[in-house]
């Protein structure tokens, strides 16, 4: 493995994300980086009677459910070191990635009006200050692989040469 080499992404469930998640395990295997996948999460999150500890917890099985839908589990062929941070998802993804030898992978996509105008966009947050390179992955990079599969039944672009198994982070060796 490179020494100190990262590729970090932002996860947060929607399907640039995944294509985010897609593209940024793929690159990681290929660098032979550490892949640091972020959630962020808020106490504006939810209906705010729960309590921290349990936003937290749903924030933390959000990223697991991620990983499960992607590829059956975490990954065993690359390094994963989960993010789960209190905190909005640009600031969170910015000081995560805080190595000029890092790779941000952003999912980029349409987002509602009134989310960007009450948000901003993520993306352009980390643009603007990350101080590695930033890759923003539109999710129709997914959908076109997953056409092509479903037209010739062929494997997804992105799994080959990968070995995916349903096992957690913290138990990967």
């Amino acid at each position: 493995m490179s020494e100190g080499s990262r590729v970090v992404v932002g996860v947060n469930g929607s399907l640039s994300s995944l294509a985010a998640v897609y593209r940024a395990v793929e690159e990681a295997s290929r660098r032979n980086a550490v892949l640091v996948p972020v959630i962020a999460w808020s106490s504006g999150d939810g209906d705010g009677l729960r309590p921290l500890s349990e936003l937290e917890h749903t924030a933390r099985r959000r990223l697991d459910t991620v990983f499960e839908q992607a590829f059956g589990g975490y990954p065993h062929d690359v390094v994963i070191k989960p993010v789960v941070v209190r905190c909005d998802a640009g600031r969170a993804l910015v000081e995560t990635a805080d190595r000029p030898t890092d790779l941000l992978v952003l999912g980029s996509g349409r987002q509602r009006r009134l989310r960007q105008a009450l948000h901003g966009s993520v993306t352009r947050y980390c643009r603007a200050h990350a101080v590695c390179e930033v890759l923003a992955v539109s999710p129709s990079v997914l959908l076109d692989s997953l056409e092509l599969t479903a037209r010739t039944g062929a494997p997804l672009p992105f799994l080959l040469g990968h070995r995916w198994t349903a096992q957690h982070p913290a138990t990967a060796s």
